[in-house]
């Protein structure tokens, strides 16, 4: 019953056009940055940790811009509901699929890492591009209310990808992988590891980071390719969405394609900075307290 109001309520809201949608967009950043204040502490934290050169003026600018750009995220995401493949693939221009192809062409599988940047929810739009020889797949985290969930997962697997859950991921994928079938699967790997994980760290802009490394851990087991997807916002609803190789960092530490991905990351988020997920209270663990 719960799921079937949720997914009545999306599905009607999801027919309007994305103008008008915008339009409450708007509406919804003033109501969250302004009146409600969601994570604004923690949104301002984090920008000053990131961007200690900046003035308050400019921090506060792209404070303005992130919120509304995560109020796009909510209503582009709900679009999902009511968009063509023609609509999508317009809104998502994509390069550099050759780098997926080429790998599952060759029966290698492919770890694409990401971060929580651009619209994440609209990566799979690249989805009918990649061979047919594959299984296309993300992470994901199930969520606690099991009809949102439920909501969520036809949402992202609208474009024909498989979502598996983070703790069967390991067991899935290598499934997979033994079947004789090469996978293609995104992990989005930017958030705050458990605390019982907080064992890898790097600088990651400018602030000693933990970060988790599950996507290479699987993908070196199989020798997976290992590649960089970058979702640039090129106006409002319209997105270039790059996939590019990433070269292994060669200094000895572990997880070398973690950390070069992690670079990446960082490169796009100085290039464009409102448009990562700024009110994740990302560092709220650091080695020094931890190791207290």
């Amino acid at each position: 019953m719960k799921y079937r109001f949720y997914s009545t309520a999306i599905k009607t809201f999801a027919r309007l056009p994305l103008r008008a949608m915008y339009l409450l967009s708007d509406v919804a950043a003033l109501t969250l940055h302004r009146l409600v204040g969601y994570r604004v502490e923690v949104v301002r934290k984090n920008l000053a940790m990131a961007f200690p050169e900046k003035s308050d003026k400019e921090r506060r600018q792209i404070e303005k811009q992130f919120y509304r750009h995560l109020c796009d995220i909510f209503i582009e995401t709900a679009k999902l509901a009511h968009i063509s493949d023609a609509e999508a693939a317009r809104r998502v221009r994509v390069s550099g699929m050759e780098h997926i192809n080429d790998a599952v062409d060759a029966g290698q599988s492919v770890v694409l890492l990401l971060g929580h940047f651009g619209n994440w929810e609209w990566v799979t739009a690249m989805a009918p591009e990649i061979s047919s020889r594959a299984l296309s797949s993300e992470i994901y985290h199930p969520l606690r209310d099991k009809a949102f969930d439920r909501l969520m997962l036809d949402l992202r697997t609208r474009f024909g990808t498989e979502n598996i859950p983070m703790n069967n991921a390991v067991r899935r994928l290598l499934e997979v992988h033994r079947s004789g079938r090469p996978f293609v699967c995104g992990f989005i790997s930017d958030q705050r590891p458990f605390s019982r994980e907080l064992k890898n760290w790097t600088d990651f802009l400018g602030i000693d980071t933990a970060y988790v490394n599950g996507g290479e851990v699987i993908g070196s087991k199989i020798g997976a390719r290992f590649l960089y997807v970058d979702m640039e916002p090129r106006r409002r609803g319209y997105y270039d969405l790059t996939i590019k190789p990433l070269k292994a960092i060669e200094d000895g530490e572990p997880n070398p394609y973690t950390r070069a991905y992690l670079r990446e990351l960082e490169q796009s988020i100085r290039r464009t900075p409102w448009a990562w997920l700024w009110s994740h209270n990302r560092w709220k663990r650091r080695r020094d307290i931890q190791a207290q």
